[in-house]
């Protein structure tokens, strides 16, 4: 037995440190968590990802979105939407993940303790309490560090939490505005717009890049470009915000151009900070960057080689489902549990309206490494499934090697697409070709179904080419 009464602390309860916590004690190891008693189940539950995508349904749902095609542009499930209607499905949703995460860690005999943790030594965690006077102090062999991040503030915009907002403030909103501005044209900030863009505000979005989510396949980014000014976002790119002022009931953002946009709010997305700032790095032996982030080696090890940290405080990519991994291996690494390394296949989901998903490698990778590939498209709109579901703009992209039929990467753009991307990481994963998905029955009617489609397409452009080579 080690003179330490843990044998790995935790701190931080979302998805990274949720799952480092419960791989230590299937391994049979003392194990504690340390949270904040109102953020059990981290960022991921409380503020970020569930939240928000439990909005996006809920907006999806009350606004009769998906059924316009088929009812009427003035079709609506619920006539005047009130942000009460959007945030009790949150509420309840976030309430029930709570329970979920705390059933899980006590199933497991993990520890949560709650308050704010920060380092006394190496191997020391003290714990604060929320009343005067209760702390606590807890040692272990291992400690993970899983504090995720928050919305990085820039230091000369006036955040007054009622009509200049950041990405988790937007969620405290107490009407839905008829006008807003989101600054920065990121994942988050392209979410946020597309969902207040579906409940009829006019959103203008602020990007000082020429371009935005430059990591997805141009075609399918065009794509999401045209449903957004098509529920009237307008795109302001190549700009930066050189001021907003801030009246009692309305805002002006003025732009470095001169261009003067009103509206009733603003949402900056302006990136994340690592949460590190409260935890006395310097007392263990740690320095974070200047966006308080770590620095970790392939095992997730920081430079204090018992000290791990995972998910969001790390960096890229800052995902809840690679983070549950990380958090998995680092606590196999520190146990010594053989594993394998997260595979090199891992899908990117974005929840704007329509959805976007992809994993393997785009176009322009292809092109820049000279790759041969071949293009399979399938346009919801040919399938029965995409007719009865009202989705004609969904589409499908297959990206096939013209050397060995592989799958190089499948690109996915409207409903369902954060699903349908696993059936091509699945068939990339076991090294699968197109002639798979040929080959292959799909139920019909589905979205499924598109996979076939795109192949069939592909392969009829690779049977032209050898026939012309024959």
């Amino acid at each position: 037995m080690s003179e330490h009464e843990y044998d790995l602390i935790v701190i931080g309860s979302g998805p990274g440190g949720q799952k480092a916590a419960i791989a230590a004690a299937k391994l049979g190891k003392r194990v504690a968590v340390v949270d904040k008693h109102d953020m059990v189940g981290g960022v991921c539950v409380n503020t970020g990802t569930i939240p928000s995508k439990t909005l996006r349904e809920a907006v999806l749902y009350l606004t009769g979105m998906n059924q316009r095609e088929l009812y009427g542009a003035s079709y609506r499930v619920k006539q005047d939407i009130t942000i009460a209607d959007l945030l009790a499905r949150t509420q309840h949703v976030v309430g029930r993940e709570v329970q979920v995460v705390r059933a899980q860690l006590m199933r497991n005999h993990v520890d949560l303790i709650s308050g704010t943790g920060s380092f006394a030594d190496a191997h020391t965690v003290v714990v604060e309490g929320r009343h005067l006077g209760d702390r606590r102090t807890l040692s272990a062999d291992y400690v993970v560090i899983a504090t995720g991040t928050r919305p990085a503030r820039p230091g000369h915009v006036d955040f007054d939490a009622a009509r200049v907002l950041d990405s988790d403030e937007i969620l405290r909103l107490e009407q839905i505005p008829s006008s807003l501005v989101v600054v920065g044209a990121g994942v988050i900030g392209i979410e946020y717009a597309s969902m207040f863009a579906a409940l009829g505000s006019r959103v203008t979005v602020v990007e000082q890049r020429d371009q935005m989510l430059d990591f997805c396949d141009p075609e399918i980014v065009e794509s999401l470009k045209f449903q957004l000014r098509d529920l009237g976002v307008t795109f302001r790119f190549g700009e930066k915000v050189a001021d907003v002022a801030v009246s009692d009931d309305a805002t002006i953002t003025t732009l470095v151009s001169g261009k003067r946009i009103p509206a009733d709010g603003v949402m900056y997305s302006a990136g994340r900070q690592g949460m590190t700032g409260d935890l006395a790095l310097e007392a263990a032996g740690l320095t974070a960057d200047e966006r308080g982030r770590l620095v970790v080696d392939d095992y997730y090890r920081t430079e204090v080689p018992h000290i791990y940290a995972v998910g969001d405080v790390i960096g890229f990519p800052a995902l809840a489902a690679t983070s549950m991994d990380q958090g998995r291996l680092a606590a196999y690494h520190a146990f010594g549990e053989p594993a394998n390394g997260l595979g090199a296949l891992q899908p990117i989901g974005i929840y704007t309206i329509p959805e976007i998903s992809y994993v393997g490698s785009t176009e322009a990778q292809l092109t820049s490494s000279s790759v041969p590939y071949e293009v399979g498209i399938a346009r919801y709109r040919e399938l029965a499934r995409g007719q009865i579901t009202g989705d004609s703009y969904g589409m499908l992209k297959l990206l096939v090697s013209t050397t060995d039929r592989k799958l190089l990467g499948v690109h996915v753009f409207g409903t369902g697409a954060t699903d349908l991307v696993h059936i091509g990481q699945a068939v990339m994963g076991c090294g699968g070709t197109v002639d798979y998905l040929v080959d292959a029955v799909f139920n019909y009617p589905t979205l499924s179904e598109a996979y076939k489609v795109a192949a069939l397409d592909a392969t009829n452009k690779i049977r032209a080419l050898d026939r012309f080579s024959s």
